[in-house]
């Protein structure tokens, strides 16, 4: 009878100590999951590197694989369930939802909208009225013009006199003075890189204008809705390894940007250590914590969307984003 309870003690530990090692595994039994950024590695990204870097996608069994944009929209490729998970922005993620694309916002990167207008200082460009008579360079989006021509309205300016240059990809700075008189950029990237090249430029802030365009989330982080509703637990893994990196990144910015640094080496070190500086303390700014996203913001934007014809039909902004997987502080 003590040899089988011995037996039996010794076949308890280890199944004991089987169970443990399934459960924290992070080889064979990881997920492989895919993100898809916006734009090449910046320091917007960097939570993401920072949670890469450290294995703390790895500790929630999760194999991620960072991948670049190419060809097809950011928004259909998660809306398809061709990658889980994707960085876009809010006006992107209305328009995509009226055309039937599903996908849903599960984080603010930045709380608010940091970026703005850039032009060189010898074009006079200081408000938004002085837009009117110059060159932008942009995308082609229906957004951009809808966008500039409040923004000049505003000020009492005429928005029928601004040139739109379609410039899709390409060092924005570059061409500033060359082939266009201005610029849509984020400051904590384009702007901080313009301070390193020591150009002398203007800058208007679109936190200047939010009277005639509502602050909007730019960018966020979505997944589909497909996913959200069949593998609820792995969209709350992959937002605990997000949500731990930015938190690290707040807290830790000068190591955070080495870290940026060694996944892409391409950037220049100066300017990504300086853009660090600028955003860690923006990323959550005055939410009640990294990722957070208030209603209001998704109903006043997608309402400004369809005043100005950007969107056909209602937007139901409640179904646009959730903080469902936000971490509990």
């Amino acid at each position: 009878m003590k040899r089988l309870h011995l037996s039996l003690l010794v076949l308890m530990v280890v199944a004991a100590i089987v169970l443990v090692i399934v459960f924290n595994s992070k080889g064979p039994t990881a997920e492989k999951v895919s993100l898809m950024l916006d734009w090449t590695p910046n320091a917007n990204h960097t939570g993401i590197y920072v949670a890469y870097d450290k294995g703390w996608f790895a500790e929630e069994g999760i194999d991620l694989e960072i991948i670049a944009p190419a060809g097809v929209t950011v928004e259909t490729v998660v809306g398809s369930g061709k990658a889980e998970f994707g960085i876009s922005f809010q006006e992107y993620v209305t328009s995509a939802r009226i055309e039937g694309v599903p996908i849903v916002s599960i984080a603010a990167i930045i709380q608010h909208n940091t970026s703005g207008f850039i032009s060189l200082k010898d074009r006079g460009i200081t408000k938004a009225a002085d837009f009117a008579g110059h060159s932008y360079g942009g995308f082609g989006l229906q957004i951009e013009k809808a966008i500039i021509s409040a923004m000049i309205t505003r000020d009492g300016g005429s928005p029928e006199s601004v040139k739109y240059v379609n410039v899709s990809e390409g060092d924005l700075l570059s061409m500033l003075g060359r082939d266009i008189d201005f610029a849509w950029i984020y400051y904590g990237v384009e702007g901080i890189e313009a301070a390193r090249r020591s150009l002398e430029v203007d800058y208007v802030e679109m936190s200047d204008y939010f009277d005639a365009v509502p602050d909007y989330y730019t960018p966020v982080i979505i997944s589909s809705e497909k996913l959200i509703a069949e593998n609820p637990q792995m969209v709350e893994r992959f937002m605990a390894a997000v949500a731990r990196g930015y938190e690290y990144t707040i807290e830790n910015p000068a190591e955070s940007a080495e870290i940026l640094l060694k996944h892409a080496p391409e950037l220049s070190p100066e300017s990504v250590k300086a853009s660090q500086d600028w955003l860690s303390p923006r990323y959550a700014e005055d939410a009640p914590q990294w990722g957070y996203q208030q209603a209001e913001v998704w109903k006043d934007f997608g309402d400004w969307m369809y005043n100005n014809g950007l969107i056909a039909g209602e937007f139901d902004y409640q179904k646009a984003y959730t903080n469902r997987f936000i971490p509990e502080k």
